[in-house]
């Protein structure tokens, strides 16, 4: 039972040293850069909600809440984020609770740029107090005792300070960002006297938009709107690069897809295409609703996919009276 413990430890170790990954992070881009604190210049709130793997066996769930506002005065915003990921059939749990700030620069009279950081501590356990090992047990009364001697004694939880940043650099239709996390590789490790830190996730992204429609003569052209998406992300040897495209109406109703690559042919497969994802969302007073679901292409097998629900509220819901040119244009 000892050795497949460790085995278990390993494995596990490897799968959960990675960031859990959204797929509307075109819709709630605070999930994947924390420079969007306070980015449309008002107060707001929000949450979204990730199920995978549903028909796998292994059923894992995401969960994502976030609040900032932007304070005018001090061209920042201030937000508080938290994350809960679970497992299943490993009783893994992670939560983390983050603050943010960012500051609002202007280069020019076009280009604006948004340095953040982030700074808190995260919990994880694997619900290691289910677990007997072979000293606790005496053959001969069938006592259980409730402690152990085992030299890989496990620690129940692990509690870890973490630190990261994200830039961004926006216009009045188009930004580009780059997230660094974990930029003081925190010990994660559920073992005592073991260091292992978590490895550094990096995001390469952006949202440029085509000039496809805004700079028609067609009457509709105000209107409509298409971006290119891209979002590059790696953490170890794991790399995934997300491509697609959005079609926004009116900043009222958006439709869009996203192709997920493995460029590295890393991870439970070597297909090059892993996923094929499609999101849709809609604008009403002042909240925002987003629903995505990924179809598995891989040869992994069967995984019931995957389903995202977003809700989010701006409590400034007529933001005709702010200079929109100052935001950040995201749906």
């Amino acid at each position: 039972m000892k050795y497949s413990l460790i085995l278990a430890l390993f494995v596990f170790g490897k799968i959960y040293s990675q960031d859990p990954i959204f797929t509307q992070t075109f819709l709630v881009p605070e999930t994947i850069n924390t420079s969007f604190t306070g980015a449309l210049r008002s107060t707001k709130l929000g949450m979204i909600h990730r199920s995978q793997w549903t028909s796998f066996g292994v059923k894992i769930n995401t969960d994502f809440l976030y609040i900032d506002s932007w304070f005018e005065g001090v061209k920042s915003g201030i937000g508080i984020t938290f994350l809960k990921h679970t497992e299943s059939e490993s009783k893994y749990n992670f939560n983390q609770i983050n603050l943010n700030y960012a500051l609002a620069i202007q280069l020019n009279e076009d280009w604006f740029v948004r340095p953040s950081v982030s700074v808190g501590f995260g919990f994880k356990d694997f619900g290691f107090q289910n677990i007997l090992l072979e000293d606790q047990i005496n053959i001969n009364t069938g006592f259980i005792h409730p402690n152990t001697m085992d030299p890989i004694t496990l620690n129940d939880s692990r509690t870890f300070f973490d630190f990261s940043s994200s830039l961004l650099f926006n216009n009045e239709n188009s930004w580009v960002g780059l997230t660094l996390r974990h930029l003081n590789r925190p010990n994660i490790s559920m073992t005592q006297y073991e260091d292992t830190p978590l490895d550094i996730f990096i995001s390469a992204h952006a949202n440029l938009e085509f000039p496809l429609y805004r700079y028609s003569n067609n009457r509709y052209s105000d209107n409509n709107s298409v971006y290119f998406l891209s979002n590059f992300m790696m953490q170890s040897k794991y790399s995934r690069l997300d491509i697609g495209s959005q079609y926004v109406y009116d900043n009222k109703f958006t439709l869009g897809f996203l192709i997920a690559t493995n460029p590295l042919k890393t991870g439970l497969s070597n297909d090059f295409i892993s996923s094929f994802d499609v999101f849709a969302g809609i604008k009403w007073e002042g909240f925002k609703f987003g629903y995505s679901y990924d179809i598995n292409t891989s040869n992994i097998g069967l995984t019931g996919g995957v389903h995202e629900f977003s809700i989010a509220y701006d409590f400034s819901v007529n933001l005709s009276y702010l200079n929109r040119f100052k935001c950040v244009r995201y749906f």
